[in-house]
């Protein structure tokens, strides 16, 4: 199959040139026999998709950006909804860029889908003249860590079980203020470095208390700095996001009322949801089971 990757890949950097891409993203999985030899190398401005510790030192040095994602199961689309994202986080993309995406099914190991993205167009909120950076003072490898125990979540659960809660980061001291404790905060006490989100040795801590009742409010540098807390403020019945439950009109609410972002994971669907002043940002969607 090599040869008909090596065609995609020519075409693709041919197309991208003439709509004027920003880039080619390609999904490592199915690109393992390209850029194989010495001499050879990406012909477009092209990031690396890699997937857990799918990480492939032999090959990343030759691609300015890599972005990873974590190892679960979404949508080929979602994939590239959370690339998309963390690209924009970490200012590689901006909402008027077109981005050509290359992927294909991992276990058979050749290119077979290319399509391309609009940015403003997929992420509509973009577009809202309200929004002029969505993930203004948010660290992005905060933004990051959070998406990615988010995305874990909601493909695995806990304990077998379907989870759903939410994460707000960002503007906490606002947040606190709309919001009230239903336990006793569990972070309480513990020294800033022993409760940050960076931190890996967390993680199962932090999935732990996602079975709670409540949301994670977390600040902008990534210090945890409660669990349970249960988010007051509340969209008029108008502006509610059509289809949504109690959980999601949540999220919406307190960040329509203040700067955060908040990530919210549906129990019923396994769909993982960011939304910015009161709208949604993106949605991605739990792939089907296997």
């Amino acid at each position: 199959m090599g040869s008909q990757n090596e065609s995609i890949m020519e075409f693709a950097c041919k197309f991208a040139k003439e709509i004027d891409a920003k880039a080619i993203l390609l999904n490592s999985e199915v690109a393992q026999n390209l850029f194989v030899r010495k001499d050879s190398k990406p012909c477009f401005n092209t990031v690396l998709i890699t997937r857990g510790n799918d990480i492939l030192p032999h090959k990343a040095e030759l691609f300015q950006n890599v972005i990873n994602i974590p190892n679960v199961n979404v949508t080929r689309l979602g994939q590239m909804k959370i690339v998309i994202t963390k690209g924009l986080a970490a200012g590689l993309f901006k909402k008027t860029d077109k981005l050509v995406c290359l992927t294909g099914i991992p276990k058979i190991g050749y290119i077979d889908s290319i399509f391309v993205i609009d940015v403003s167009r997929e992420f509509e909120l973009l577009t809202s003249e309200n929004v002029s950076n969505i993930f203004e003072n948010i660290y992005p490898e905060v933004f990051e860590a959070v998406l990615n125990i988010a995305l874990e979540l909601a493909a695995q659960g806990r304990e077998g079980r379907p989870i759903g809660t939410i994460f707000v980061l960002g503007d906490d001291e606002k947040v606190l203020e709309l919001s009230r404790q239903m336990i006793i905060n569990p972070f309480m006490g513990y020294k800033e470095e022993e409760r940050n989100i960076l931190d890996h040795n967390l993680r199962d801590t932090i999935k732990e208390f996602s079975a709670l009742d409540g949301a994670f409010v977390i600040r902008e540098d990534g210090v945890l700095v409660t669990a349970g807390r249960h988010l007051s403020a509340a969209l008029e019945n108008k502006d509610f996001p059509q289809g949504l439950g109690s959980r999601h009109i949540a999220a919406a609410g307190i960040t329509s009322v203040t700067d955060a972002i908040a990530i919210a994971i549906s129990e019923s669907t396994g769909t993982v949801r960011i939304f910015r002043k009161g709208k949604v940002f993106v949605d991605i969607e739990k792939g089907a089971g296997k």
